[in-house]
């Protein structure tokens, strides 16, 4: 049977310039693997690679379905879900117009309510635009917004990224509180080289539940949901 993610033989290259050299990984439906790893090391470059949003190559299969080649929309109707570093929230216009343009032909598992009982801090802001929201309240917002799409793969570019520790133990908790699913990845198999020529940029093991690893399932859909923390440099 095949897992939810398949990657082979990932490599990616901004410009002449290649950041990852060969990257394996395999993500099983309901489990949660953290890349960890230097600051350059091609974290974020790995995650637009799965999102044809930089140059690329290499075998990816998503729930059986090679998805090489297709554009980062086409990507996104079969179920992968990404949040950017820079949260990439539209900041003229206001919370729920932000979470509404999230909604698509998937929708149903995770509404609008359902982001608003994650987190409430926007529910009280929800007619404020997002530009002038704090960084931490972006970073909900941007989690939110790729929730109520539906995906069953999310790919979180540093989750905790501005968020409070005790609001990412809240939002932890409320997540824990919606879904059954409860494993998190005991192994990742992920070689590259950083973009700064270093090697072995991530390291082999993965840290099980840093900060409150879980996954969350609603009406079927098995989606991670990493609250790690950014292990930065050291």
């Amino acid at each position: 049977m095949s897992a939810l993610l398949e990657v082979e033989n990932l490599r990616a290259w901004y410009g002449a310039s290649q950041v990852l050299h060969g990257v394996d990984l395999r993500v099983e439906a309901g489990e949660i693997v953290a890349l960890a790893g230097r600051n350059g090391s091609g974290r974020s470059t790995f995650a637009k690679a799965l999102m044809s949003m930089v140059h690329a190559d290499g075998v990816r299969r998503f729930a059986g379905r090679s998805f090489a080649g297709l554009r980062t929309f086409e990507i996104a109707r079969l179920g992968l879900g990404y949040v950017a570093e820079q949260r990439d929230v539209f900041p003229t216009l206001t919370v729920d117009e932000n979470l509404r343009l999230g909604l698509g032909p998937r929708t149903g598992r995770f509404t609008i309510d359902d982001a608003y009982a994650l987190f409430p801090v926007l529910a009280g802001r929800r007619a404020a635009r997002a530009g002038v929201l704090s960084g931490g309240e972006q970073q909900m917002l941007a989690l939110a917004r790729a929730l109520v799409g539906g995906p069953d793969l999310l790919i979180v570019d540093e989750p905790t990224e501005g968020l409070a520790a005790q609001m990412a133990a809240r939002g932890a908790a409320r997540a824990r509180s919606g879904g059954t699913a409860d494993r998190a990845a005991p192994r990742a198999r992920a070689h590259a080289r950083g973009s700064r020529g270093g090697h072995g940029a991530w390291p082999r093991r993965v840290r099980r539940r840093s900060a409150g690893a879980r996954a969350t399932r609603r009406g079927g859909a098995r989606v991670a949901w990493g609250w790690l923390k950014n292990l930065g440099e050291g």
